[in-house]
């Protein structure tokens, strides 16, 4: 089975290239989603977060993104502590829907795919990236945001040497249209998959 990492940085284009991949009868497995479901029904991964972290869940059972945020963003230990966590459980979950699928291939969406581990599932792995200046505009108009605040998101991201590095094809986004960004990804799609 055929299975393509897909990665980059935020306002790139990934789900561009992910659409495409589904419409070619890929499954495709968003890793933010996934760790999201993971946190409502996987209640060992809810308990080593709290031993880890303390009270980071809302009377609700929700997780307090913020709170969390606060304890590991700017201290680079804490991400590693609770990136020890997650990384695991992302992956066992990750694998087994690699091993339950009966379509096509699996294309897998995570920002840290290469750093997750999960890399080595992958047959290829891509990337798409986009100029920085971009990339701003396109996540403030997304998320609706300032600049400042777009700006601080990208600028914490890895730059696009790391994917050339660690990625067998790169697609850069520098277009505005849609079905011109797609045609090109069409493209790169089969040189990515030959065929």
């Amino acid at each position: 089975m055929t299975v393509i990492g897909v990665t980059g940085p935020t306002g790139a284009g990934k789900t561009t290239l992910l659409s495409l991949l589904e419409k070619r009868g890929f499954l495709v497995i968003d890793c933010d989603k996934l760790y999201y479901e993971l946190l409502d029904n996987d209640l060992a991964f809810r308990q080593a977060l709290e031993g880890a972290f303390g009270p980071i869940f809302l009377p609700d059972g929700s997780l307090d993104r913020p709170r969390l945020a606060a304890r590991v963003f700017g201290d680079s230990r804490e991400l590693d502590r609770l990136n020890a966590i997650v990384y695991p459980v992302v992956y066992a979950s990750v694998e087994q829907k690699i091993r339950d699928c009966s379509q096509i291939g699996v294309a897998i969406d995570a920002i840290n795919l290469i750093e997750s581990g999960l890399g080595a599932l992958c047959t290829r792995i891509a990337a798409v990236t986009a100029p920085p200046e971009v990339r701003l505009r396109r996540v403030m108009a997304r998320d609706h945001i300032d600049e400042i605040r777009a700006a601080a998101r990208i600028a914490a991201q890895k730059p696009d040497s790391y994917y050339h590095k660690h990625c067998d094809g790169v697609l850069e986004n520098s277009v505005e249209c849609r079905e011109e960004f797609e045609r090109i990804a069409e493209a790169f799609l089969e040189d990515l998959t030959g065929g």
